[in-house]
This record gives C-alpha cells, structure tokens and sequence, in this order.
C-alpha cells in the first residue's frame, strides 16, 4: 500500500499540487486521471521521487518515504518497478538483455539465477519467441511488453506505469491494460496507473484518483464513475461520446 497525505507541489510561485491525500491500495489498479496539465504527471513525479514534495507525506506501507535519506531512498527503489511511457529501451540490448538489465545492476544472483528470472518474465508477458530479437525488430506493442517484463524483473512490490499505452492501438491498449491487471492481481503488487485513456479507466479501473487543475476532485472505482455528479470529472469522461451514450443508456433503463 502506498498512502499520500496533503501533498503540495509548486513550480516558481506556481501550485501545481494542491493539498491531494489518496491511498494506493495492494493488489488493485489504481489510476491517476486528468486532463492534461491537471498535475497527474507531477503527482507522480512526487510519488516516486524523482521530484520533492514541498509539504506532505509519502508512506511506503508504514516507511515515510519522505523523510528517509538518498541511502534510504535507493533501498526502497529496488522495490519498484517502472513502466514509461516511451518504453525506454535499450536500442543496442536484445529483447533478453534489456530485462536482465535490472538483475546485472542491483541483484547478486548468479547468471543461471538471472536466466530463469528472465525466461519467467518473458513468459509472463508472453514474448517468449523474440527473446533475442532486438527493440527496433518488434512492434510497439512487444516493446510495451518488454518494458514491463524488465518492470517486474526484480520482483517488486510497487509498481508504477506512465501512460502505458501511449502510441498504442486500441486493441493492443487492451491487451496491455488486462496484463497489468492481471500481473499486479497475482503478484499482489501496489500498482499507480497514470492516464488519461477512457478504456483504461473502463477496464481496469480498481481505484481511481481524479485530479484537475492539481487539485483532488474524486475518488471511485469504474463501477461509480459513470454515474458520478461531480461536474469536472463528467466533463472529462462524457467528452467520449461512447460513454456518454453509455451513461444515457443506464437512465433511460
């Protein structure tokens, strides 16, 4: 589980996270939505660490990981796993390589060790067959794949995605949703989403964290967000009209 509390964030004199408290709860989706430039990318940022919170508190379980010092910080990273929204591959390292990367750097198996770590993350995200195949040999969607089999590799408790289905068709971008899904269901891993993808928020949305103009407006699940009053998030969700003729439906019933 992760808790955030009170959470404040400014760039030059400029709020962009105002007071925004949620807990990210183990073994669930939970997304961050918003429109662009609502802050979720910052929320993020802040969550994971790459950037300081001005006031608030992040807790790791029961870790304040906001208080903890750069030693502190870099034990409590290898519990996480990170899925970006480019991928971020390495275009020289095969398909195998680029998900042994974490292993050679922060792990002190042994190389049969890290080969079966590997071989059961490639099946995990059924790539199996491209195993030595590299990045520019294989579509976006494998890429994606790959990025979150190099995410898991190090088995962590935490695991944060980026807008993973950026660039994505939506076929593939259903795929990718069921198998985050799925992965933080039977890995019982504490899994943020950042999005703003409607089918990702319809699909695979456990918990959900509504933020706009860097302040908190709701909090649900994806059973609750079409019927929700709040103006700002129907604004946001009934901007497709494939879920505005949904949530007409479901009155006209």
């Amino acid at each position: 589980m992760i808790k955030i509390s009170n959470i404040y964030k400014s760039f030059e004199q400029k709020e962009v996270l105002k007071n925004i408290s949620m807990e990210f709860n183990k073994g669930e989706t939970n997304l961050i939505i918003g429109r662009s430039g609502s802050g979720k990318t910052v929320l993020l940022k802040s969550i994971v660490g790459l950037l300081e919170v001005d006031r608030g508190k992040i807790f790791y379980d029961d870790r304040d990981f906001t208080s903890m010092n750069l030693k502190l910080r870099k034990k409590l990273r290898q519990e996480m796993g990170m899925v970006f929204q480019g991928g971020a591959l390495f275009d020289s390292l095969t398909v195998e390589e680029n998900i042994r990367f974490p292993l050679d750097m922060f792990s002190m198996l042994s190389s049969a060790e890290k080969q079966k770590q590997v071989d059961f993350c490639l099946d995990r995200v059924n790539i199996s067959d491209a195993n030595k195949m590299f990045p520019s040999e294989i579509s976006g969607g494998m890429q994606k794949r790959v990025a979150i089999a190099r995410a898991i590799v190090l088995n962590p408790k935490y695991l944060f995605c980026d807008e993973p289905n950026s660039g994505l068709d939506p076929e593939t971008s259903i795929l990718i949703d069921e198998l985050v899904h799925q992965i933080t269901v039977d890995l019982q891993i504490t899994t943020i989403i950042n999005t703003h993808d409607m089918n990702s928020v319809m699909e695979i949305g456990d918990n959900i964290l509504f933020i706009s103009e860097g302040e908190m407006c709701w909090e649900g699940n994806r059973k609750e967000i079409l019927s929700t009053d709040n103006h700002k998030l129907q604004e946001f969700v009934f901007a497709n009209k494939q879920y505005q003729k949904i949530r007409d439906d479901k009155i006209n019933e």
